[in-house]
Protein backbone atom coordinates (compact mmCIF):
# COMPACT_ATOMS: atom_id res chain seq x y z
CA UNK A 1 0.00 0.00 0.00
CA UNK A 2 1.58 3.47 -1.06
CA UNK A 3 1.38 6.04 1.87
CA UNK A 4 3.60 8.89 -0.14
CA UNK A 5 3.09 9.64 -3.82
CA UNK A 6 4.62 12.56 -5.04
CA UNK A 7 4.97 13.58 -8.52
CA UNK A 8 6.35 16.75 -10.08
CA UNK A 9 5.84 18.75 -6.55
CA UNK A 10 8.04 22.15 -6.09
CA UNK A 11 8.99 22.69 -2.28
CA UNK A 12 8.70 26.51 -1.66
CA UNK A 13 10.20 27.92 1.74
CA UNK A 14 8.67 31.99 2.12
CA UNK A 15 8.52 32.52 -2.09
CA UNK A 16 12.17 30.57 -1.96
CA UNK A 17 12.27 27.57 -4.52
CA UNK A 18 13.83 24.99 -2.34
CA UNK A 19 13.41 21.47 -4.31
CA UNK A 20 11.52 21.24 -8.15
CA UNK A 21 10.78 17.75 -9.65
CA UNK A 22 9.80 16.16 -6.74
CA UNK A 23 8.77 12.56 -7.37
CA UNK A 24 8.79 9.38 -5.30
CA UNK A 25 6.82 6.90 -3.01
CA UNK A 26 6.96 5.61 -0.06
CA UNK A 27 5.08 2.00 0.49
CA UNK A 28 3.86 0.77 3.74
CA UNK A 29 6.49 -0.99 5.93
CA UNK A 30 9.49 0.79 4.07
CA UNK A 31 12.41 2.42 5.62
CA UNK A 32 13.42 5.48 3.70
CA UNK A 33 16.81 8.05 4.31
CA UNK A 34 16.51 11.34 3.48
CA UNK A 35 20.23 12.51 3.18
CA UNK A 36 22.04 15.96 1.98
CA UNK A 37 24.08 18.71 2.31
CA UNK A 38 22.74 21.20 5.32
CA UNK A 39 20.29 23.78 3.39
CA UNK A 40 19.55 20.66 0.49
CA UNK A 41 15.94 21.03 1.30
CA UNK A 42 15.72 17.66 3.68
CA UNK A 43 13.48 19.86 6.48
CA UNK A 44 11.58 21.47 4.06
CA UNK A 45 10.47 18.32 2.16
CA UNK A 46 9.66 16.64 5.89
CA UNK A 47 7.17 19.50 6.57
CA UNK A 48 5.31 19.53 3.40
CA UNK A 49 4.14 15.46 4.42
CA UNK A 50 2.48 17.04 7.61
CA UNK A 51 1.45 20.68 6.08
CA UNK A 52 3.78 22.55 7.84
CA UNK A 53 4.71 23.69 4.41
CA UNK A 54 2.05 23.66 1.43
CA UNK A 55 3.50 21.51 -1.62
CA UNK A 56 3.32 23.21 -4.58
CA UNK A 57 2.08 21.01 -8.33
CA UNK A 58 4.57 21.87 -11.18
CA UNK A 59 1.91 20.47 -13.86
CA UNK A 60 -1.75 19.35 -14.51
CA UNK A 61 -0.57 15.63 -13.52
CA UNK A 62 0.99 17.22 -10.13
CA UNK A 63 -0.40 16.00 -7.04
CA UNK A 64 0.91 14.95 -3.11
CA UNK A 65 -0.75 12.51 -1.35
CA UNK A 66 0.17 11.58 2.31
CA UNK A 67 -2.26 8.69 3.53
CA UNK A 68 -5.10 9.74 0.92
CA UNK A 69 -5.02 13.71 1.66
CA UNK A 70 -4.53 15.76 -0.93
CA UNK A 71 -1.97 18.20 0.21
CA UNK A 72 -2.40 20.39 -2.49
CA UNK A 73 -5.78 20.76 -1.41
CA UNK A 74 -6.25 20.02 1.59
CA UNK A 75 -8.03 21.92 3.86
CA UNK A 76 -6.45 23.30 7.55
CA UNK A 77 -9.02 21.91 9.33
CA UNK A 78 -7.97 18.33 8.27
CA UNK A 79 -4.64 18.63 9.70
CA UNK A 80 -5.14 17.94 12.93
CA UNK A 81 -6.64 14.75 11.33
CA UNK A 82 -3.55 14.11 9.48
CA UNK A 83 -1.06 14.48 11.80
CA UNK A 84 -3.38 11.83 13.96
CA UNK A 85 -1.54 9.51 11.94
CA UNK A 86 1.54 10.56 11.37
CA UNK A 87 4.15 10.25 14.02
CA UNK A 88 6.91 13.22 14.09
CA UNK A 89 10.29 12.74 16.36
CA UNK A 90 12.71 16.35 16.40
CA UNK A 91 15.93 16.38 16.97
CA UNK A 92 15.77 18.66 19.79
CA UNK A 93 13.08 16.12 22.02
CA UNK A 94 10.27 19.32 22.62
CA UNK A 95 8.87 17.35 25.33
CA UNK A 96 7.22 19.30 27.95
CA UNK A 97 9.59 20.48 30.60
CA UNK A 98 6.91 20.55 33.37
CA UNK A 99 5.58 17.26 33.44
CA UNK A 100 7.53 13.70 33.82
CA UNK A 101 7.23 11.06 31.40
CA UNK A 102 3.99 9.40 31.94
CA UNK A 103 1.94 12.61 31.85
CA UNK A 104 3.93 13.69 28.49
CA UNK A 105 2.14 10.72 26.71
CA UNK A 106 -1.23 11.47 28.84
CA UNK A 107 -1.10 14.93 27.20
CA UNK A 108 -0.87 13.68 23.91
CA UNK A 109 -3.23 10.90 23.99
CA UNK A 110 -6.07 13.42 25.84
CA UNK A 111 -5.36 15.78 22.98
CA UNK A 112 -5.95 13.06 20.50
CA UNK A 113 -9.50 12.02 21.44
CA UNK A 114 -8.39 8.93 24.31
CA UNK A 115 -10.96 9.52 27.22
CA UNK A 116 -11.18 5.88 29.10
CA UNK A 117 -8.42 6.40 31.97
CA UNK A 118 -7.60 2.67 32.09
CA UNK A 119 -6.95 2.63 27.92
CA UNK A 120 -4.57 5.48 28.17
CA UNK A 121 -2.56 3.56 31.01
CA UNK A 122 -2.32 0.55 29.21
CA UNK A 123 -1.42 2.43 25.80
CA UNK A 124 1.37 4.64 27.29
CA UNK A 125 3.12 1.18 29.31
CA UNK A 126 2.59 -0.49 25.89
CA UNK A 127 4.74 2.13 24.04
CA UNK A 128 7.14 2.89 26.80
CA UNK A 129 7.71 -0.85 26.38
CA UNK A 130 8.43 -0.93 22.76
CA UNK A 131 11.17 1.71 23.55
CA UNK A 132 12.89 0.61 26.96
CA UNK A 133 11.54 2.74 29.09
CA UNK A 134 8.87 1.10 31.12
CA UNK A 135 10.28 2.22 34.73
CA UNK A 136 10.74 5.71 33.47
CA UNK A 137 7.47 6.90 33.52
CA UNK A 138 7.65 8.63 36.92
CA UNK A 139 10.77 10.92 35.70
CA UNK A 140 10.68 14.65 34.77
CA UNK A 141 12.52 15.17 31.30
CA UNK A 142 15.77 16.84 32.94
CA UNK A 143 16.58 13.40 34.93
CA UNK A 144 16.99 11.53 31.15
CA UNK A 145 19.82 11.35 29.27
CA UNK A 146 20.03 12.56 25.53
CA UNK A 147 19.44 8.98 24.13
CA UNK A 148 16.64 8.67 26.72
CA UNK A 149 14.62 11.49 25.93
CA UNK A 150 14.80 10.75 22.50
CA UNK A 151 13.19 7.30 23.47
CA UNK A 152 10.48 8.88 24.45
CA UNK A 153 9.71 11.16 21.79
CA UNK A 154 9.83 8.06 19.75
CA UNK A 155 7.15 6.35 22.41
CA UNK A 156 5.07 9.54 21.87
CA UNK A 157 5.34 9.30 18.27
CA UNK A 158 3.84 5.64 18.12
CA UNK A 159 1.18 6.28 20.41
CA UNK A 160 -1.87 6.35 18.19
CA UNK A 161 -0.28 3.41 15.92
CA UNK A 162 0.98 5.59 13.29
CA UNK A 163 1.29 4.81 9.73
CA UNK A 164 4.17 7.04 8.90
CA UNK A 165 6.90 8.51 11.19
CA UNK A 166 8.90 11.72 10.14
CA UNK A 167 12.31 11.81 12.06
CA UNK A 168 14.02 14.84 11.35
CA UNK A 169 17.68 13.79 12.23
CA UNK A 170 16.67 11.88 15.78
CA UNK A 171 20.40 10.97 16.28
CA UNK A 172 22.21 14.51 15.63
CA UNK A 173 22.60 15.23 19.31
CA UNK A 174 23.30 11.62 20.69
CA UNK A 175 26.89 9.82 20.52
CA UNK A 176 27.29 6.81 18.20
CA UNK A 177 26.14 4.01 20.48
CA UNK A 178 22.78 5.76 21.56
CA UNK A 179 22.12 6.86 17.82
CA UNK A 180 22.55 3.29 16.88
CA UNK A 181 20.00 1.84 19.18
CA UNK A 182 17.34 4.45 18.30
CA UNK A 183 18.26 3.97 14.46
CA UNK A 184 17.63 0.09 16.11
CA UNK A 185 13.86 1.25 17.61
CA UNK A 186 13.00 3.10 14.43
CA UNK A 187 14.24 0.11 11.80
CA UNK A 188 12.12 -2.37 14.43
CA UNK A 189 9.11 -0.28 14.13
CA UNK A 190 8.48 -1.18 10.16
CA UNK A 191 7.28 -4.96 11.31
CA UNK A 192 3.82 -3.40 12.12
CA UNK A 193 3.80 -2.20 8.75
CA UNK A 194 4.77 1.47 9.38
CA UNK A 195 6.72 3.61 7.43
CA UNK A 196 9.75 5.35 8.32
CA UNK A 197 11.13 8.74 6.23
CA UNK A 198 14.55 9.84 8.13
CA UNK A 199 16.48 12.62 7.75
CA UNK A 200 20.79 11.68 8.77
CA UNK A 201 23.51 13.12 7.85
CA UNK A 202 25.03 10.05 9.37
CA UNK A 203 25.96 7.66 6.23
CA UNK A 204 27.20 4.63 8.45
CA UNK A 205 23.60 4.19 9.45
CA UNK A 206 22.55 3.23 5.41
CA UNK A 207 24.82 0.20 5.71
CA UNK A 208 23.93 -1.24 9.16
CA UNK A 209 20.20 -0.64 9.11
CA UNK A 210 19.70 -0.66 5.15
CA UNK A 211 16.87 1.01 3.76
CA UNK A 212 15.57 3.56 0.43
CA UNK A 213 17.69 6.11 0.13
CA UNK A 214 16.29 10.00 -1.30
CA UNK A 215 19.34 12.58 -1.61
CA UNK A 216 18.51 15.98 -2.12
CA UNK A 217 21.14 17.80 -4.22
CA UNK A 218 21.16 20.60 -6.73
CA UNK A 219 17.47 21.60 -5.46
CA UNK A 220 16.51 18.18 -6.85
CA UNK A 221 15.64 14.95 -5.29
CA UNK A 222 16.91 11.41 -6.46
CA UNK A 223 16.23 8.41 -5.53
CA UNK A 224 19.77 6.35 -5.15
CA UNK A 225 18.15 3.01 -6.10
CA UNK A 226 21.27 0.75 -5.10
CA UNK A 227 21.16 1.64 -1.53
CA UNK A 228 23.20 4.29 -1.78
CA UNK A 229 26.93 4.38 -3.31
CA UNK A 230 26.50 7.78 -1.83
CA UNK A 231 29.34 7.67 1.07
CA UNK A 232 31.33 10.37 -0.96
CA UNK A 233 29.56 13.27 0.91
CA UNK A 234 30.52 15.17 3.99
CA UNK A 235 31.10 13.74 6.85
CA UNK A 236 28.11 13.97 9.27
CA UNK A 237 27.11 17.28 10.66
CA UNK A 238 24.07 18.81 12.59
CA UNK A 239 21.65 20.38 10.20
Amino acid sequence: MILVDYKDIEVRQEDMHVLGDVTFTVSAGEFVYLIGKVGSGKSSLIKTLYGEIDPVGQGPLSHAIVLDEDMLHIRRKNIPGLRRRLGVVFQDFQLLTDRNVFDNLKFVLRSTGWKEETEIRQRIFDVLTLVGMDTKGYKMPFELSGGEQQRICIARALLNSPELILADEPTGSLDIETGRQIIGILHKVRESGTAVIMITHNLQWLDEYPGRVLKCEERHLTDLSDGGKCLTEEQPQNE
